[in-house]
């Protein structure tokens, strides 16, 4: 990897370049937490070389979302389900106004009668 693609990589939101320890401080959480929330399959952390846990900026994000839960007395489990399918509402929203703005007729194409 040359520094180029080093530099390229930083605003990459998908990119692992935290640790689990580091991921784990900067959430002001634990790493047990971090697992728990992969064996529930909410993230899938990325493995390094050496097997290590690698965390992407985006799944921080939703981490930080499970722990807000979990801090409100959700359970973990229950939390991460929530999340889950706040990701799919989302994503069906999102697909149902592509689909919208596509079949909408232009005003200037109403039907005459």
């Amino acid at each position: 990897m040359t520094a180029d693609d080093s530099f390229s990589r930083i605003d990459d939101d998908d990119y692992p370049a935290y640790t689990m320890g580091r991921a784990a401080e900067l959430l002001g959480t634990t790493q047990g937490f971090l697992r728990a929330i992969g064996e529930a399959r909410l993230i899938t952390p990325l493995r390094s070389a050496g097997g290590h846990r690698r965390y992407s900026r985006y799944q921080l994000r939703i981490a930080a979302r499970a722990r807000e839960l979990v801090d409100h007395g959700t359970p973990i489990e229950a939390a991460c389900r929530i999340i889950i399918l706040e990701d799919q509402l989302e994503e069906a929203r999102r697909i149902n106004e592509e689909r919208h703005r596509n079949t909408a007729v232009p005003a200037n194409r109403a039907t005459t009668a």
